[in-house]
């Protein structure tokens, strides 16, 4: 599908997030073959781990196409391409360098999914090629990243989706339906909650030499120049701050991203109050947090977050999850299935309103990447829009950030882009980008 025939696909297909009805990876077999106008040809920025999962998300729909990977790891690379050809019959060009990739004409979508560092110049630079991007969560490692970063997703109208996929799961679309019609009456609270094993960082290393048929300094990009340390490379780069935000941004981002969207907000917390420690006695290696308690004071509700590196217990028996605290009922969900908790009234002896449950046990990937593919055909906003993605990972940067300062409380004025009552803190919210790479200006 060429970019210039874009604006003549209006009728995109039914979409799988308003439906709720795709429980499963579609089948290609019983896929009716798009026409070939029909196709998204796509690209994928790192192929490691996310961002090839991403992709097969994508593939396993008939419109979709792999015509280009790029990866730093040769191996890597020839693996993915390998896998691509024997499962989707599809040979994709292969690159080194994303910014060769994004010369490939023939590339409508881009899939991002790199270390969060990298996230907002390959973003701008696809936006400035003319491709649509889905790029995984958090959007991107700081504050300033994602402001240019949705600044340019608007600038170069562009389709951008972010990679918070629960938008598109239909547990959590049902739980904000009942939000939404007063079934829990007054949402006064929401908690919110994540325990993994994972989040205490790795066990140490020593630095060694870089790994054959990586470009390590790629793999860099305007991150600071270190040593190798396979503690930050493949799987466990996020537990430092030059690359991600550890278990805050990694699952913080997709809890609180849900505990926004039961009141639609796109707003940027004013106010964060945040207690931050690494207290697990465990020896890792590690420059993020491995426990957190974070408060949002809201205009007419509060949105808890509490974590726990290092357990896999947490409230109703979930590892993580949501609590919605209304006047009538709670709801009580994670991705795979929401139960609602009824007030008593004790002067009528009965509910406040109807318990109900459901299980449904899936991932909502394919829905997600089903509806970039229609939005990228209709050019409607997908489920997961900049503007979203934004003031979730805001809302996992500034508690951080509260963390490294050693202020309990931030204020955030987000008109000015910058915090009233700390300029320690100001000076977390761009990063300096390693020459010769340059922060991008819109």
């Amino acid at each position: 599908m060429k970019l210039n025939r874009r604006n003549f696909i209006q009728k995109a297909s039914a979409s799988a997030v308003g439906a709720g009805v795709f429980s499963m990876l579609p089948s290609r077999i019983w896929d009716p073959p798009a026409a070939p106008s029909d196709k998204i040809n796509i690209g994928l920025i790192g192929c490691n781990s996310q961002g090839f999962w991403d992709l097969k998300c994508h593939l396993d729909f008939n419109d979709a196409v792999c015509v280009a990977l790029c990866d730093i790891d040769s191996k890597v690379l020839n693996k993915r391409a390998s896998e691509i050809k024997k499962t989707y019959k599809q040979i994709p060009k292969l690159y080194n360098d994303f910014r060769k990739m994004l010369e490939q004409k023939e590339i409508d979508a881009v899939i991002i999914g790199t270390p969060d560092h990298w996230h907002c110049l390959q973003l701008v630079y696809a936006c400035q090629a003319g491709k649509d991007v889905y790029v995984e969560k958090p959007m991107a490692n700081s504050i300033a990243e994602c402001n240019v970063m949705a600044k340019a997703s608007n600038y170069y109208n562009r389709i951008v989706q972010v990679g918070q996929q629960q938008r598109s799961g239909f547990v959590f679309q049902e739980s904000m339906k009942m939000i939404k019609d007063g079934t829990i009456g007054k949402l006064r609270k929401v908690n919110a909650w994540g325990n993994f094993n994972y989040g205490t960082g790795a066990d140490p290393l020593p630095d060694s030499n870089v790994p054959e048929g990586v470009d390590y300094d790629m793999w860099l990009g305007p991150a600071p120049l270190r040593p190798f340390n396979m503690n930050r490379f493949h799987g466990s780069w996020r537990h430092f701050w030059d690359y991600g935000g550890g278990l805050m941004s990694d699952w913080g981002v997709h809890l609180l991203d849900i505990g926004l969207w039961a009141k639609d907000l796109v707003q940027a917390p004013s106010q964060v109050l945040t207690y931050a420690a690494n207290s697990s006695t465990e020896k890792k290696v590690r420059d993020t947090f491995d426990t957190m308690t974070v408060v949002y004071p809201k205009k007419d509700y509060v949105i808890n977050w509490d974590m726990t590196a290092g357990v896999q217990q947490g409230p109703y028996q979930k590892l993580y999850g949501l609590a919605f605290i209304g006047e009538k009922a709670t709801i009580v969900t994670d991705r795979s299935s929401y139960q609602v908790f009824p007030e008593w009234d004790e002067e009528k002896k009965a509910a406040k309103t109807a318990a109900k449950s459901f299980k449904e046990g899936k991932e909502s990937h394919a829905q997600h990447a089903r509806n970039f593919l229609d939005c990228i055909k209709s050019r409607k906003a997908p489920a997961c829009p900049p503007e979203s993605g934004r003031v979730a990972a805001l809302h996992a940067h500034i508690p951080n950030i509260c963390a490294r300062t050693g202020e309990p409380v931030l204020f955030w004025d987000d008109t000015n882009s910058r915090f009233i009552n700390s300029e320690k803190a100001n000076t977390l919210i761009k990063p300096e980008y390693r020459a010769p790479w340059t922060f991008p200006k819109i």
